[in-house]
């Protein structure tokens, strides 16, 4: 099962629950932290990093917080993810036993199978915007906000 980084898991919850909030001003941390049961010190860094990708912006002072820059039918996953791995090469392996040096040097059975699935799950991810998933909630009946 491809799961992502916990960290990229906060980030995305932090950004849906900023969605949910879209045109009502800046959402303050430690609410996204309480709906989301994000630790606040990890989301503090996590939204901090965010604000470089140009998906969400803060406001400071006493009615300050967070907002997503882009409404969010425009925002996809996708846009999240890329951003967090940004720091990756496209050539590194998803799954390789090594993280600082693959032992088969590109030469793996498993390679091209590895990228089709990268490849699969980004097209999921791009296909998703934040919006498909405040929709998915409403529709579910899961969400106690509105």
């Amino acid at each position: 099962m491809l799961v992502p980084p916990k960290k990229n898991q906060y980030a995305l919850r932090a950004i849906f629950e900023l969605a949910k909030h879209m045109d009502q001003g800046p959402v303050k941390i430690s609410e996204i932290a309480t709906a989301q049961s994000i630790p606040l010190r990890f989301l503090e860094v996590i939204l901090n990093q965010l604000k470089a990708s140009g998906i969400v912006d803060s406001k400071r002072g006493f009615y300050g917080g967070y907002f997503l820059v882009k409404p969010p039918n425009q925002v996809s996953v996708g846009d999240v993810m890329r951003f967090l791995s940004r720091d990756l090469s496209p050539s590194d392996c998803i799954a390789c036993v090594s993280k600082t040096s693959c032992p088969f040097d590109g030469q793996c059975a498993f390679s091209s199978m590895w990228i089709r699935v990268k490849q699969a799950t980004f097209n999921i991810y791009d296909e998703t915007s934040f919006q498909d998933l405040i929709d998915r909630e409403q529709d579910a009946g899961w969400s106690s906000q509105q």
